[in-house]
């Protein structure tokens, strides 16, 4: 069983959204709570991210939020979070957030969530982050990327190999039970990174 003290949950910053995803952002917010998981996010004010830390909190968590000093000076970041890191770029905000983690837990979102998410998978493919990566498929809104990914795969764009980098869950106690139970990477699969 792995040792998660702190999980990075990628998630949308839309407030539009269906009441589904809000509902599992909050519960996933209150099991970590729960846990004594230390939350990291990308310290947003709105959305799903801003839910799933108000929710941590309430529930006596703790969260870490990681944001480009640009989002600050527009006001975009989260002013009652534990911890706020500052970086200079997105790059260092993605890369400081996976440093911290024990494990991913993709929520549903748009551009921004899904370039982390795929960018988390390539650095597993590669051997730059070995720990669990999580997709939560809430509503089935993951269906279509975990379809193209298996198109990938079936096309040779990837190896069968890499169809293990991720797990998918469709509750967040699932989740929270696959970053326990999913074995760590290993950097030997750099030999298969090219097909």
């Amino acid at each position: 069983m792995n040792d998660i003290k702190n999980v990075c949950v990628y998630s949308a910053s839309s407030t539009k959204i269906d009441s589904i995803y809000f509902e599992a952002a909050q519960e996933l917010g209150k099991l970590l709570a729960r846990q004594r998981i230390n939350l990291i996010n990308g310290a947003g004010c709105l959305g799903l991210m801003c839910s799933i830390s108000d929710a941590a909190l309430a529930a006596g968590g703790t969260v870490t939020g990681v944001i480009p000093h640009f989002m600050v000076e527009q006001g975009w970041h989260h002013k009652g979070l534990t911890k706020l890191i500052e970086t200079e770029s997105m790059h260092e905000r993605k890369k400081i957030m996976a440093d911290l983690s024990d494990g991913v837990i993709a929520l549903p979102g748009g551009c921004g969530t899904l370039e982390e998410l795929l960018e988390i998978i390539t650095w597993k493919q590669l051997g730059l982050y070995l720990k669990p990566i999580v997709i939560l498929n809430i509503n089935g809104f993951y269906n279509p990327l975990l379809e193209m990914l298996e198109h990938a795969i079936e096309e040779n764009f990837m190896r069968r190999e890499h169809g293990h980098i991720w797990q998918v869950a469709t509750t967040p106690q699932e989740a929270l039970n696959l970053l326990y139970s999913t074995p760590l990477w290993s950097k030997d699969i750099r030999k298969f990174a090219a097909i």
